[in-house]
């Protein structure tokens, strides 16, 4: 079945471009498009998208508003910021509100529709820049001691951008299980999504710099 994905921008002739584009792979289907961030919350709430690619620069609603929004009551919508602006404020702001990714409109097409497949699936998806600019602001959590052993191979297989399908895999247990295991780890880490728990393994070491260098 093919990836549902909303398209959240101001400039017509982005979500037109981004529209045509992603059309033409058929493991993605654009259900609709919004010129402002309130827009995207209530068609969000209507069309339950898999993925919504926000600006962050909009009227009404700004992106990280709109991304806050419907992580909280749609938390099974991704949300991957697609943006001009690369400032450690942006980003972080971005991420805090939920966001799994931060991408940059410089991006190539068949390099943006591989992101929202990784995105769908769970991986976190993130420009270096933005990786940068989250590590210096990840706290380090005094839970992580708390973590079993089961869930710490949980989270080094998400730092690597595994799926929760792959990580079931990889580990022999159910999708569902890891869900749960990953539901814990937030929790235990203080933190609100994916990307946030990814970002303060690597600033635990829980995984070695050239791991972490394979996050997107």
């Amino acid at each position: 079945m093919a990836i549902r994905v909303l398209i959240a921008d101001d400039h017509s002739v982005v979500r037109e471009g981004l529209r045509r584009f992603l059309g033409r792979d058929p493991e993605l289907t654009v259900v609709g498009e919004a010129a402002d961030g309130a827009e995207a919350v209530e068609l969000a709430r209507q069309l339950r998208p898999d993925v919504v690619l926000m600006d962050l620069l909009m009227p009404v609603m700004d992106g990280i508003a709109a991304t806050s929004a419907i992580r909280k009551e749609l938390p099974e919508t991704e949300v991957v910021a697609l943006t001009s602006v690369l400032e450690s404020a942006a980003v972080v702001g971005a991420v805090r509100a939920g966001a799994i990714g931060y991408l940059l409109k410089d991006i190539q097409a068949p390099e943006l529709r591989r992101a929202i497949k990784a995105a769908a699936a769970g991986q976190v998806q993130l420009t270096p820049q933005a990786s940068v600019y989250l590590l210096h602001e990840v706290r380090t959590p005094e839970a992580t001691e708390t973590l079993t052993e089961r869930e710490r191979e949980v989270l080094r297989l998400l730092v690597l951008g595994r799926s929760n399908k792959e990580i079931g895999r990889d580990l022999q247990i159910a999708e569902d299980t890891v869900k749960t295991h990953v539901k814990h780890i937030l929790a235990k880490l203080g933190v609100q999504s994916r990307t946030q728990a990814v970002l303060s393994a690597m600033r635990l070491r829980l995984v070695s710099t050239e791991q972490g260098k394979q996050m997107k």
